[in-house]
């Protein structure tokens, strides 16, 4: 263990409300790339140039869903993904007594799968769907496997992810929790985040408590606050750090 991560596991090990602030890099261990990587797919169809943002936004939902659920399902939906060291690391502290919530950006669910019981989703999830229509809720199964535009089995309405699109408002009760969260923490992780998607990440600004670590691959706005910048792979520092607390 280098000296970095020892020092992250000392601040584990003296903290007893932390929260962990994530975005796309905690899931890349888990084979999900981040879709910003995939644009241009439509250009030529569409006869415009398109960013991943635009192809993921209300406004292309609304009027080309057909092309909206093509781009979802190859580069949004990945069924086969599993949590990595990551996310079972922060399960695990979550076990401890000693996590207190994971705020995320992401809408892939691996949180949970791993194990943690308190997640605040800002962008929703891939794993719950409903209809615009009804109401009626569908799994990730249904909309993967369905040819074309979703459509409710009950009314023939239109299914719609219960994820964030730009242009969308994030979810009000989401938002409160996270904030409240922050604010009383001891010790906030921010990891595998760039830190330039807002309103999202304003929510560190929340944040006044003892230790603030910062974990990601490239620099980020916030480097310059924070008590610890550790740029890794925060699969194997979280691994390793949470395991030296059982030590």
């Amino acid at each position: 263990m280098d000296e970095k991560t020892a020092r992250l596991a000392e601040m584990l090990c003296e903290s007893n409300n932390i929260v962990f602030f994530g975005g796309a890099g905690v899931s890349t261990a888990s084979n999900i790339p981040d879709f910003r990587s995939s644009g241009g797919i439509f250009s030529r169809k569409l006869n415009a140039k398109l960013t991943p943002e635009q192809l993921v936004s209300h406004s292309f939902y609304m009027r080309y869903p057909e092309e909206f659920y093509s781009f979802y399902r190859e580069h949004l939906l990945y069924p086969e993904a599993m949590p990595n060291d990551c996310h079972i690391a922060l399960a695990k502290l979550e076990q401890m007594g000693k996590l207190k919530a994971v705020v995320t950006q992401n809408i892939d669910g691996l949180h949970q799968a791993a194990g943690s019981l308190v997640v605040y989703e800002l962008h929703g999830s891939v794993l719950r769907n409903y209809c615009t229509e009804c109401g009626q809720f569908y799994p990730m199964k249904y909309v993967h496997d369905a040819d074309g535009v979703p459509l409710c089995k009950s009314c023939g309405g239109r299914i719609k992810p219960d994820v964030v699109l730009y242009e969308e408002g994030l979810e009000q009760e989401v938002i409160k929790g996270a904030v409240r969260a922050i604010e009383s923490a001891d010790m906030l992780i921010i990891g595998g985040t760039s830190l330039v998607v807002y309103p999202a990440a304003g929510l560190i600004d929340y944040f006044s408590g003892k230790h603030l670590v910062l974990i990601n691959k490239s620099v980020t706005p916030a480097d310059g606050k924070a008590e610890l910048v550790i740029n890794d792979d925060i699969a194997k520092v979280m691994k390793e750090s949470v395991d030296a607390l059982k030590d």
